[in-house]
């Protein structure tokens, strides 16, 4: 073997075994991140605080207030706007505190689908 080559292991020292044990740590990690996340509650406002919608980080609608004065028999097709406007809002700021929350977790590596 030359000199200055590794023997049998990871550069830098680091073990199968170490490694096996910082995948299993980062899983844990992971999964509970991911259970703090379903637990929360995200909400976005529509149409000048028209419409509140509220999402989990399950992407489940729990809740959706509407004021009176936006609603208007004659032009149902704006609320039907806001209302979504409102839902998609509040799940895009799910799924960017996820995305923050996972970054942290993997230092900024795209692991693709490994977790």
């Amino acid at each position: 073997m030359a000199k200055g080559g590794f023997r049998g292991g990871m550069p830098g020292g680091m073990n199968q075994m170490q490694m096996m044990k910082q995948a299993q740590k980062m899983q844990q990690e992971l999964l509970r991140m991911q259970e703090e996340q379903e637990s929360k509650t995200y909400s976005a406002k529509a149409g000048g605080g028209m419409v509140t919608a509220t999402v989990n980080g399950k992407h489940e609608v729990v809740g959706l207030e509407i004021n009176p004065e936006a609603v208007d028999p004659d032009d149902v097709e704006m609320l039907q706007d806001m209302v979504i406007a409102a839902v998609n809002e509040a799940m895009r700021t799910a799924d960017a505190e996820a995305a923050q929350n996972m970054s942290r977790l993997t230092g900024g590596m795209n692991l693709g689908g490994l977790f």
